[in-house]
């Protein structure tokens, strides 16, 4: 599951990308061209890039270690398997059907999973 992407790192910084890029595109006929501005530019990026990554890791980690055991397994198995049903939850985990409809409702409202669809064919999967 993606957690940051370089090109929304990229986005935010157009200017600085076009820069570099028209630095480096000066020079690229030259004997000698100069890569440094491009470079520089990557580099500064995928810093930026890793730094959002850990803020989100770090996020996530609070967020986990609040939830409830049941709950864990349910996000687990979203994020193993690419999505959830009721009825995988209830054969891994062995609860009631009603036990595990309030862990869902309060993982959807919490905002870690997504619903898609409604009744028996619902399946879940991560934001």
């Amino acid at each position: 599951m993606p957690y940051s992407s370089l090109e929304s790192v990229i986005e935010q910084s157009k200017e600085a990308y076009y820069l570099a890029l028209r630095q480096t595109q000066g020079t690229i006929r030259t004997e000698v061209p100069d890569w440094q501005p491009w470079l520089v530019f990557f580099l500064r990026s995928l810093t930026e890039q890793v730094a959002r990554l850990e803020k989100k890791v770090e996020r996530e980690k609070i967020v986990m270690a609040a939830l409830p055991e049941l709950s864990l397994q349910i996000v687990e198995f979203a994020r193993e398997h690419g999505r959830v049903t009721m009825s995988e939850v209830i054969k891994l985990t062995g609860a009631s059907r009603n036990t595990l409809k309030q862990h869902f409702r309060t993982l959807v409202e919490r905002g870690t999973l997504n619903q898609h669809g409604s009744g028996r064919g619902v399946w879940y999967d991560l934001r």
